[in-house]
């Protein structure tokens, strides 16, 4: 009988340590730490349906949106996790206005700033539909010794050192990168481990998917509206039409696309003109992992990851997944400008 080697998140961040000849050993710290995160939130939302932790939790967030209580677990999981590894200075999450430093001497001395959406696309747990957690590192600008101060936070997404997301489906997958490809590791259950399951993944430089709620097909660009009509074109060369798949949760419906090949698309709308989605720690983060598995992220005509935050919490336009299918994206754009 042929056996195989289970490879096991820690055993995986152990060897690629390497990688960082800056660090020594704390960022892989972080990461294990993470992962010690990602399974507890994992296990609160496969019970979520038999314990009282649905629904909202009387409180509203800085986006004005209504809190869900399992919003609230995974951020003070996560948060919680992260000032246990020592090595995190500093932390901003969708669910808290301001930054959250840490005042204990050892996560004064952290190397790490950490950016997180906890608990994305959270009001489709009710409904047993995939949520994720999306997270962003990068290493402070301030002074270690002292707290974190928000120039810390407001940094270029290309100078992000790791990025990922953990996705609550089926199965529940964490795949992160720190600037040498994209690797996935689905927890298994009866070993309590994250185990290597998608080695080097590459997305496909073009796709038969589009991702969009077109509910808001009237507000839309024209630009996009026009790129949506070739989507639906009856062309078989092309492969068109494409599929419309949209989850309603940008971790599930990219992780999809990063797979599959496809494109996610959340424009600016009369409604919303600088977009819904959060440029530092939704889309800088998702744009870094699909630019390492080979696909692209804009706004419509900027690179996202060269966009400078000028606030915590500010929007964009958001489009991201293959290649090719961004590109065509952006000249549909282009000639409405």
């Amino acid at each position: 009988m042929k056996s195989y080697h289970i490879t096991t998140l820690n055993e995986f961040i152990i060897r690629r340590q390497a990688d960082f000849p800056y660090a020594k050993g704390e960022l892989s710290r972080l990461l294990s730490h993470l992962g010690i995160a990602a399974k507890i939130v994992s296990k609160k939302i496969n019970k979520a349906g038999l314990v009282d932790i649905l629904g909202e939790s009387g409180e509203v967030n800085v986006q004005g949106e209504e809190q869900v209580k399992l919003d609230l677990f995974a951020d003070q999981t996560f948060i919680s996790a992260l000032k246990a590894s020592g090595e995190v200075c500093g932390f901003v999450t969708e669910e808290n206005s301001e930054i959250i430093t840490f005042e204990d001497n050892l996560s004064r001395d952290g190397k790490y700033i950490f950016l997180m959406d906890p608990l994305d696309g959270s009001s489709n747990v009710d409904v047993n539909v995939s949520v994720g957690t999306i997270f962003g590192i990068y290493r402070r600008v301030t002074q270690r010794g002292h707290l974190a101060g928000q120039e810390d936070f407001l940094q270029e997404g290309s100078r992000m050192v790791a990025a990922g997301y953990v996705i609550y489906g089926s199965s529940t997958m964490l795949v992160y990168t720190t600037g040498k490809g994209v690797n996935g590791f689905t927890l298994d259950p009866s070993i309590g481990e994250f185990c290597l399951s998608h080695p080097d993944i590459r997305m496909p430089e073009t796709g038969t998917i589009y991702s969009i709620n077109e509910g808001h097909y009237a507000r839309f660009p024209d630009g996009v509206k026009r790129y949506i009509k070739y989507c639906q074109e009856i062309d078989p060369p092309t492969s068109r039409p494409y599929t419309s798949r949209y989850i309603g949760s940008l971790v599930a419906d990219f992780h999809r696309n990063l797979l599959k090949g496809g494109i996610f698309l959340y424009p600016s709308t009369a409604k919303a003109p600088s977009g819904k989605l959060r440029l530092a720690y939704e889309c800088n983060p998702i744009a870094f992992i699909a630019e390492q598995a080979g696909g692209k992220a804009s706004d419509g005509e900027k690179r996202t990851l060269d966009q400078k935050p000028t606030s915590l919490h500010q929007r964009t336009p958001y489009y991201v997944g293959s290649l090719r299918m961004v590109e065509l994206l952006e000249e549909f754009l282009q000639q409405n400008s």
